[in-house]
């Protein structure tokens, strides 16, 4: 059932009739998001804190901390590994990342969704835990050329859920907290949004489960890309 607040709209993206923007800015998180790598994430910090000889971390620790930046989120996973030991940790991880990073891909429906928001002239941006040099690489592929207009990443500014984010894209794209909407499938990404004055939807296919996201009051809580997608156009 979905809060007071939160409508379903799950129809045909298609057979409805798009609004004026509400939003010049759409911020999407990355990892959960619009790229289906949880999975595989969780998996690569388990293994990577068995490499070092920490204690495992359950699936459910694992996944909650995508979103933030690489050390982080180890360091949260992983709290008996000692502060000396973070590096090689990093280390394992990216190792284990490498070996999976081609079984990643967009979900399905991702790109006509960005097409249509580009389509409207929305403003398209990524605020994600990723490092510049992963992010890039992922926005290489050639369906994503020219697709975004800004990017900030963990490793170039704060991390989630700290606001510089998300503010340093407003200032580069010249577009104020009320024009904004952010994206995400993480508490860090709502978070984030709330401490930078912007509004927010919460994606539940991704990291956390949809009920963590009805305190932060999102605007929508989407359980599927389709639902997410119509949302938007109706509403962002």
């Amino acid at each position: 059932m979905h809060s007071p607040g939160i409508t379903d709209q799950t129809g045909p993206p298609a057979t409805r009739t798009p609004r004026a923007r509400a939003y010049d800015l759409l911020a999407f998180d990355w990892d959960g998001t619009l790229f289906d790598s949880t999975a595989i994430i969780t998996r690569c910090i388990q293994e990577a804190v068995r490499d070092v000889g920490g204690t495992v971390p359950t699936r459910e620790a694992a996944s909650h901390v995508i979103g933030l930046g690489l050390m982080q989120a180890l360091a949260f996973a992983a709290p008996d590994v000692p502060h000396d030991r973070y590096p090689e940790l990093g280390q394992r991880y990216r190792h284990h990342y490498t070996q999976h990073q081609d079984d990643i891909a967009l979900f399905a429906g991702v790109l006509p969704m960005l097409q249509a928001l580009k389509s409207r002239q929305h403003l398209l941006a990524v605020a994600t835990g990723k490092s510049r040099r992963g992010l890039d690489s992922a926005l290489s592929a050639v369906e994503l050329l020219g697709v975004f207009d800004a990017s900030r990443t963990a490793d170039e500014t704060q991390g989630k859920p700290h606001p510089l984010m998300l503010q340093e894209l407003m200032a580069q794209l010249g577009v104020p907290p009320s024009r904004v909407l952010m994206i995400g499938d993480t508490t860090h990404d709502l978070l984030m949004a709330r401490n930078a004055g912007c509004a927010s939807v919460a994606v539940g296919y991704g990291a956390h489960a949809r009920g963590v996201f009805v305190p932060l009051r999102p605007r929508y809580i989407a359980d599927s890309v389709a639902a997410l997608h119509g949302w938007l156009l109706d509403n962002a």
